[in-house]
């Protein structure tokens, strides 16, 4: 078992595309749904993955914040395949991008399909206190915000959203989706 410890940021700009080291295109979706993880009616959410030829079966904790439990599988891309078939809700695509900032890898998704338009920021930490520099293209923190999970995203997708949604959240407050 790991624990992921991981923060969000919403992205500001485009300087973070000049220091891009890699990236992969993914396409995601979730054998469970939101509104079960948030009744309590199931614990973690389940995703199937494809990463270019790769694919992973994974399952996180449903505890909000920015430390959970997860447990990763690689598995054959013709089951991933298969297994997105069986999925709730829609395909969530993405770029992730990996940009070093300051002695840690951020991993910054560009969003595509129904969730065009959003570019979401994530570092992870070795602990929940680490100290780190942001840099200057991380906005708001959404960290606690339900609606920039992917799994919420595969619900409820950018294209959906509101004005006021689309704006981003009022610093301090945490959303339902």
């Amino acid at each position: 078992m790991g624990i992921e410890i991981e923060r969000k940021f919403l992205v500001n700009g485009t300087a973070w595309q000049a220091r891009v080291t890699r990236q992969i295109r993914m396409a995601q979706a979730y054998l469970n749904d939101l509104q079960m993880v948030e009744s309590g009616a199931l614990r973690s959410s389940v995703r199937v993955r494809i990463e270019d030829d790769r694919a992973f079966l994974n399952i996180k904790s449903a505890q909000r914040g920015a430390a959970r439990q997860e447990f990763e599988y690689e598995i054959p891309c013709s089951d991933a395949r298969d297994l997105l078939t069986l999925c709730v809700g829609g395909v969530v695509e993405k770029t992730r991008h990996w940009v070093e900032h300051d002695g840690f890898r951020w991993e910054i998704d560009e969003f595509g399909g129904d969730n065009a338009g959003l570019i979401v920021a994530e570092i992870e930490l070795p602990s929940e206190d680490t100290a780190f520099d942001l840099p200057e293209w991380a906005g708001v923190e959404v960290t606690q915000h339900l609606r920039y999970y992917n799994l919420a995203l595969a619900e409820y997708p950018f294209r959906q959203w509101t004005e006021q949604e689309r704006a981003g959240p009022q610093i301090g407050a945490a959303d339902a989706c």
